[in-house]
C-alpha cells in the first residue's frame, strides 16, 4: 500500500543562475522585474537540468520523509520523458502508472534564478491523459498541476474516490488549471480534505478584486467546502485553518540560495506531518522546516530533508 499517490505533470527543469552586475534590476509599484538588454548576450554563472513539476517534487519530498509514494502522470515519448523516469526511479518513486503520450512532448521549463528568487518560463500543451485501469491502494491522493485536457482525468479521479471513500484528497491546483479551468477546480475543492495554495492562487480562485487578510482568505476558501486550507505567502509565513482555529507560522531565518520548489517542499512536509498524526501547528512546522532546507540549495529537490532533518530543523528554529 502506498501512503500517497501524487497526480500531475512531471517535467524537466533547466535552471539558469544569473548574478552578473550588468543586469538591470528595477522596482516598480512593488513588482520586481528583471530587465535583460534585447539582442545582447547575457552571462550566466551556472546551469543544470533536473527533475521538476509539482507532482514530482512532492513525491520526492514525501519519499524522502519515509512515505512510500507513486506518481500518476503523463510524459512524451522523448528524451525528456526518459530522463524523468530515470530520475524518479533514482528517488525510489513508483513509475508504473506513468503513461506515454506519443503525440505530445514532455513538459519542460526554464528557471531563471537571480538573487534567490526565480522566474519560470513554462512549456505546456494539451496532453492525452490516461487513467490507469487499476490504481494501487493508497491513503492519500495529492492532486496538482496538469495541462490542457485535465478535466477528464479529474472526473475519473473523482469516480475512483467515490468507490474508495477512505482515500483522502489533498489538492494544489496548478497555474494553468486556475487560469483556464477554474470552474473545474471549484467543483473539486468541496471534495478535498486539504487545499494548498499561495496567497496569489487563493485570490485567483476566489476571484477577488480587493485585498483580504490571510484569515479572511482562509475563511472564504473554507466556505467553498474544503475541510482544511493552508495558505503560504513567501517570506511572510504560512497559515492553516480547519474551520475551528487558524494557525500561523513564521519562516525560519535561513539563508536563501534559490526558491524553486519551496511551495512543494512545504506541502510535502505538511502532508507528512498529517500522515504522522501531527496537529496543525506541528504540520506547519514540518512544512516550514522542509521548505527551509530546500531553499538553501539549488534545485527543487536537493535540499529536501528526511524526517530526522525536519525534527532537527524544528528544534533549531521553532523558538526564534
Amino acid at each position: 500500500m502506498y501512503k500517497v499517490i501524487t497526480i500531475g505533470d512531471p517535467l524537466v527543469d533547466t535552471h539558469i543562475k544569473i548574478d552578473h552586475d550588468d543586469i538591470d534590476w528595477t522596482l516598480e509599484d512593488k513588482n520586481q522585474k528583471i530587465c535583460l538588454n534585447y539582442g545582447h548576450k547575457i552571462p550566466v554563472s551556472d546551469s543544470f537540468q533536473a527533475l521538476g513539476g509539482n507532482a514530482a517534487n512532492v513525491a520526492v519530498g514525501l519519499q524522502k520523509l519515509g512515505l512510500k509514494t507513486a506518481l500518476l502522470g503523463t510524459v512524451g515519448k522523448d528524451t525528456r520523458g526518459k530522463f524523468i523516469l530515470n530520475e524518479l526511479k533514482k528517488h525510489k518513486i513508483d513509475t508504473a502508472h506513468i503513461t506515454f503520450d506519443k503525440k505530445n512532448e514532455t513538459r519542460y521549463s526554464v528557471i531563471l534564478n537571480y538573487k534567490g528568487e526565480r522566474t519560470i518560463l513554462s512549456y505546456s500543451k494539451k496532453k492525452n491523459y490516461v487513467w490507469p485501469k487499476k490504481v494501487p491502494t493508497c491513503g492519500w491522493i495529492y492532486y496538482t498541476s496538469l495541462s490542457k485536457g485535465f478535466e477528464d482525468m479529474q472526473r475519473k479521479m473523482l469516480e475512483h474516490l467515490s468507490k474508495h471513500p477512505t482515500v483522502r484528497l489533498a489538492i494544489n491546483p496548478g497555474s494553468f488549471m486556475i487560469k483556464y479551468g477554474l470552474n473545474s477546480i471549484k467543483e473539486i475543492i468541496p471534495k478535498a480534505d486539504l487545499l494548498f495554495v499561495n496567497k496569489e492562487e487563493a485570490e485567483k480562485i476566489l476571484g477577488l478584486t480587493r485585498s483580504f487578510s490571510m484569515e479572511g482568505l482562509a475563511k472564504k476558501l473554507l466556505n467553498l467546502g474544503v475541510k482544511e486550507v493552508v495558505i503560504t505567502n513567501g517570506n511572510k509565513g504560512s497559515w492553516a485553518d480547519d474551520n475551528k482555529k487558524i494557525y500561523f507560522q513564521k519562516p525560519f531565518p535561513v539563508p536563501v540560495v534559490a526558491k524553486t520548489g519551496a511551495g512543494d517542499a512545504f506541502a510535502s512536509g505538511y502532508l507528512a506531518g498529517k500522515i504522522n498524526n501531527k496537529n496543525i501547528k506541528e504540520c506547519l512546522l514540518w512544512g516550514t522546516a522542509n521548505s527551509s532546507g530546500l531553499i538553501q540549495k539549488q534545485g527543487a529537490q536537493n535540499g529536501l530533508l528526511n524526517k530526522a532533518g525536519v525534527i532537527k530543523m524544528i528544534e533549531q528554529y521553532k523558538s526564534k
